[in-house]
């Protein structure tokens, strides 16, 4: 077998129709456009136009809003913590921090800092930083005689 004789296999590729070559192949002249008008023409883009009623994405009432401000929290749950121990990818001694956490392929960025979720359960003593925890995580933590630091401002609610 040579380069110059593969081939395809017989009937997996189909030959394009050729328009416009005479009305005697079914699609002369017009190409199968019919006749004038904005179809017959190229760059056609009608998507979500509906004649000139009102469209079904303007007829939709909209509901809620995105919060410019709001965090984006990378979160880790204490079962991943222990696992991540087990398995040898995260050093139970040291502080563990979002780039040691992002070294181990637990989270993928930091974000706006590392929320300590309790999930799961922990069995090493660990001493972990991050930006907040729940009350539940750090109850853990220190229950396995770690400790957890938590480097973000308390938030203040209103009385």
């Amino acid at each position: 077998m040579r380069l110059n004789e593969i081939r395809d296999n017989e009937g997996a590729h189909y030959k394009s129709k050729r328009l416009g070559r005479g009305h005697g192949s079914g699609k002369g002249k017009t190409s199968g456009k019919g006749v004038k008008g904005q179809h017959a023409r190229s760059g056609v883009a009608l998507a979500g136009f509906e004649g000139g009623q009102m469209p079904l994405y303007r007829r939709m009432p909209k509901r809620g809003f995105t919060n410019l401000f709001a965090k984006s929290w990378e979160i880790i749950n204490l079962g991943r913590l222990q696992k991540a121990i087990d398995d040898k990818r995260l050093a139970a001694s040291g502080t563990i921090n979002a780039e040691v956490l992002k070294a181990a392929g637990l989270i993928r960025n930091k974000g706006d800092g590392v929320r300590l979720l309790g999930k799961g359960e922990i069995s090493h003593k660990i001493t972990i930083e991050v930006a907040g925890a729940s009350k539940s995580a750090i109850a853990a933590v220190e229950k396995a005689g770690g400790s957890v630091v938590v480097t973000a401002p308390a938030v203040e609610t209103a009385a």
